[in-house]
C-alpha cells in the first residue's frame, strides 16, 4: 500500500515518528497500488516528462513514475536529473523513506520537506499526480486554512469555511502543469454533488482543454467509506463537459489502460471502455456522472417534456416563521391551561419539526391528536399591544429568561410579537433520510421554520392541494430530489430554498390528465405510507402517471428507480461514515 499525506503548520509533526492517528490528522489515507500505477501510466507519456507528486508521503506515486520512464525508455543511471522526479512533504520522516525508495528503484528523485502551499508554482511539469490531504474543514484550520484560500483564489477560486483541504490543493497542484501537461489525482466523490466544490468544478472545465472522471461501483479503499474520482484533466483550454466512465472496482481499471491491447469480442470488434460525456450549466452539480448514461438520458427527457415541471411553477417556496426561541414560543395544550393564555392570543401551528407529517394530508383531526399527545401546537402570539393579564404574565417571564435578549427577539417590536408569514397550502420537509415530504395543510396551520410551506397559484391551488402530495410519490421526482438536493450530516437529505423550487414535479398538465386515477388509488397509496410502504406507494403512482398516461416500460421505470437507488444507496452509506455538517 501506498499513501498520501497533508501540509500540518505543525513543526513538531514535520520529525516526530508517524503513528495512525497522525496520519489521520494530516488527512493521508492509503492508496492501492493498482490505483497510483493507473494514474501514473495515464499522465506521463514520454522517457523525458517531469513528474511532481505533492504531498508526497513515501513516493506514492513517484516510484510508480520512476518505473513508468524506465518502462519508456529512460536509462536507470547516468541521467543525475534529480528534478525529473520531484516531490514535496511536510513529514521529514516521510520524506527519508521516499528519497531511498526512488534510489531503490534506481531513479533517485527530488523530494523536498515543505508546506505544498509554500511552494513558489513553476509551470513546467508534464504530469502532476497524487492523493491530496482530505482534511474536513473542522479540522482545517488556522495558517493552513488562510494560506490555501490564498492559493485557491490566485486562479480565481474562492472557496468557502467549508471547503475541505483537497479542494484548494487540486487548485494550486495544476499551477505546476505545463500548457499541455497532465493532472492525475484521487478525489473525493463528493467534488461531483458538494456546493463547496462548485467553484473547483467550474475551474477544471475552464482551465483544462479535457477533463475525465473514473468512478467505482463498490469502495477502493481499505477501511475507509470515502468514496472516490480519479480525475484525468490535460491540456490548456475551456473542456465546457466532461467525460466519466464507470468502473465496478480495481479490477476494472486494466481496461482503461491506454498502452493496453483492446480486447475483442467473439465478432471481432474491439471491446472498448465505455466513457459518458456531461456537459452541466454553469452551477450545476455533477451528479449526473453518478448514473448510468441511459438513466440519465431517461430523466431529462421526462424533464423536458411538458409532462414535469418545477415546483416553482405550482406556486412560492418559503420558510416558517423564525421566533427566536421555540422552546418558549411554542407551546403544549397543558403549558396554555397552565398559563392561562386566552385563546385570542394564540395561533395553531404545525409542531416544530416533521415527525408529524407522515401522511399525504395533515388534518385537523391529526392536529388535535398532535395536540393531545403533548405536541407543541400552539404559537403565543398576541395580536394587541395591550395584553391580558395571563399574557402580561408569560412575557415577564420571557424577560427574566433573557428570551428578548436573543437576537431574533431584540430586533422586533414589541419583541414578543413573531412575524408571521401566509398559511400554506402544502407543508414539506427540507430535511428527511429518504425524500422531501409534501403535505396537504388540511388543517389550515401555520407553520415554523423547521419546515417550508408551498402556497400555490391561486389558478393551481384546488388541483395542487388535492393531487400534488400524491403525485410526487414517483419514480423521477423521487431521483430529482437526490440530484437537486444534498447531503447533510448522517446521511440526511436536505433541500435549500432554491434547490426545492427545482425539485421536478409532475406538472399540472400531467395531474389533470390523470386525476380521476389518482384519485382512485389514493387510498391504497396513503395506507402503504403509514406503514412506511414507500417502494409500494411509488409502484402505484408509477404506474398511473408513467406506465399508463406517459406509456412508459417497465424497464424505463426499473432504470429511474436504479438510478435513484444509486444515489440513496451513495447518501446514506457516507452518512454511515461520519457525522457533520452539510458538506
Amino acid at each position: 500500500m501506498h499513501r498520501a499525506f497533508a501540509a500540518v503548520p505543525s513543526p513538531l509533526r514535520r520529525t516526530e515518528p508517524d503513528t495512525p492517528s497522525l496520519r489521520k490528522e494530516r488527512g493521508a489515507f492509503f492508496t492501492p497500488p493498482e490505483i497510483s500505477s493507473f494514474l501514473v501510466e495515464w499522465a506521463v507519456r514520454t522517457r523525458s516528462d517531469r513528474v511532481l507528486e505533492p504531498s508526497c508521503g513515501e513516493a506514492s506515486f513517484l516510484v510508480p513514475a520512476a518505473e513508468r520512464l524506465i518502462s519508456l525508455g529512460r536509462k536507470r543511471a547516468g541521467h543525475r536529473d534529480p528534478s525529473q522526479l520531484s516531490g514535496v512533504e511536510v513529514h521529514e520522516p516521510s520524506a527519508r523513506t521516499a528519497r531511498k525508495r526512488l534510489r531503490d528503484a534506481g531513479f533517485p528523485g527530488r523530494v523536498r520537506v515543505r508546506d505544498f502551499f509554500d511552494v513558489e508554482p513553476q509551470p513546467t511539469f508534464d504530469a502532476v499526480v497524487g492523493n491530496p490531504p482530505y482534511i474536513r474543514y473542522q479540522n482545517f484550520t488556522g495558517e493552513l486554512r488562510a494560506k490555501s484560500l490564498r492559493a485557491a483564489l490566485t486562479q480565481g477560486v474562492r472557496l468557502t469555511r467549508l471547503a475541505s483541504s483537497w479542494a484548494a490543493f487540486t487548485v494550486h497542484a495544476s499551477r505546476f502543469l505545463a500548457p499541455d501537461g497532465r493532472l492525475a489525482l484521487v478525489l473525493p466523490a463528493e467534488l461531483l454533488t458538494v456546493n463547496y466544490a462548485a467553484p473547483v468544478r467550474r475551474f477544471l472545465l475552464s482551465r483544462f482543454a479535457e477533463v475525465r472522471l473514473v468512478m467505482f461501483e463498490e469502495l477502493v479503499f481499505p477501511g475507509v467509506l470515502e468514496e472516490v474520482v480519479l480525475l484525468l484533466a490535460e491540456g490548456t483550454g475551456s473542456a465546457n463537459s466532461f467525460r466519466v466512465h464507470q468502473a465496478v472496482d480495481l479490477d476494472d481499471l486494466d481496461r482503461l489502460r491506454e498502452h493496453a491491447r483492446p480486447k475483442r469480442t467473439p465478432q471481432g470488434a474491439p471491446k472498448r471502455p465505455r466513457w459518458s460525456r456531461f456537459a452541466p450549466a454553469h452551477d450545476d452539480k455533477w451528479t449526473p456522472a453518478l448514473l448510468s448514461a441511459g438513466a440519465f438520458s431517461e430523466y431529462r427527457a421526462l424533464l423536458e417534456d411538458s409532462s414535469f415541471s418545477e415546483l416553482l411553477d405550482w406556486g412560492e417556496t418559503y420558510l416558517g416563521a423564525v421566533t427566536g426561541n421555540n422552546g418558549y414560543f411554542a407551546l403544549t395544550q397543558s403549558d396554555v391551561r397552565r398559563l392561562r393564555i386566552p385563546k385570542g392570543d394564540l395561533l395553531p401551528i404545525s409542531p416544530p419539526g416533521s415527525k408529524h407529517l407522515r401522511a399525504l394530508s395533515f388534518t385537523e383531526t391529526a392536529w388535535r391528536a398532535a395536540a393531545d399527545d403533548g405536541a407543541r401546537c400552539y404559537l403565543f402570539r398576541p395580536e394587541r399591544d395591550r395584553l391580558s393579564a395571563a399574557s402580561a404574565n408569560y412575557v415577564d417571564l420571557g424577560e427574566e429568561q433573557g428570551v428578548h435578549e436573543a437576537y431574533k427577539c431584540r430586533v422586533r417590536d414589541p419583541w414578543w410579537r413573531v412575524p408571521i408569514v401566509a398559511k400554506p397550502d402544502l407543508l414539506m420537509t427540507y430535511m428527511d433520510h429518504d425524500r422531501p415530504r409534501l403535505v396537504s395543510n388540511a388543517a389550515g396551520v401555520a407553520h415554523l421554520n423547521s419546515i417550508y410551506g408551498v402556497l400555490f397559484r391561486p389558478e393551481l391551488r384546488r388541483l395542487g392541494k388535492s393531487l400534488l402530495p400524491i403525485a410526487c410519490l414517483n419514480s423521477v421526482t423521487l431521483l430529482g430530489a437526490e440530484m437537486v438536493g444534498r447531503s447533510y450530516g448522517g446521511g440526511m437529505l436536505k433541500l435549500e430554498p432554491k434547490e426545492a423550487d427545482r425539485l421536478p414535479v409532475p406538472s399540472a398538465r400531467l395531474c389533470e390528465a390523470c386525476a380521476s386515477e389518482l384519485r382512485a388509488v389514493r387510498p391504497a397509496v396513503a395506507k402503504a405510507i403509514e406503514r412506511g410502504a414507500l417502494a409500494e406507494a411509488v409502484e402505484l403512482v408509477d404506474r398511473v402517471l408513467l406506465r399508463e398516461e406517459l406509456g412508459l416500460s417497465t424497464a424505463r421505470i426499473d432504470a429511474l428507480r436504479k438510478a435513484r437507488e444509486i444515489l440513496f444507496t451513495r447518501r446514506t452509506l457516507r452518512g454511515k461514515g461520519h457525522r457533520g455538517k452539510d458538506r
